[in-house]
């Protein structure tokens, strides 16, 4: 079973820096789409980031030129570098790997982190 874990969260001051860490355990055999999401109390989850295993890359409006994802596919992890951080980027930031592959004639999956809470004062 994979299970992804997330890491760096915490709390900071605006205009601080974070960077969040994903990493997945258990037997991968690709990832197409590697993915940040966030939650903010009250709000929906949004996609904050996402890259797929070709390179392409797509940022919500609100952290572009702030936030950069990066990933590492021969560790299976994925990465959020956060800066100029506002306080409407605190949420609880999820990780998520889209369309896994765990075995021959499994169908791929979808993967959960459990979150990482990141707190933004003013």
């Amino acid at each position: 079973q994979v299970q992804l874990v997330e890491s760096g969260g915490g709390l900071v001051q605006a205009g601080g820096s974070l960077r969040l860490s994903c990493a997945a355990s258990g037997i991968i055999l690709g990832v197409e789409t590697m993915a940040w999401y966030r939650q903010a109390p009250g709000n929906q989850r949004e996609l904050v980031a996402r890259m797929t295993e070709g390179g392409a890359i797509n940022y919500v409006d609100a952290v572009k030129g702030r936030f950069t994802i990066s990933r590492d596919n021969a560790k299976n992890m994925v990465f959020l570098q956060m800066k100029s951080l506002k306080p409407e980027d605190t949420a609880v930031y999820y990780c998520k790997f889209e369309e896994v592959e765990v075995g021959a004639g499994v169908d791929a999956m979808d993967f959960w982190g459990k979150g990482t809470l990141v707190t933004v004062s003013s």
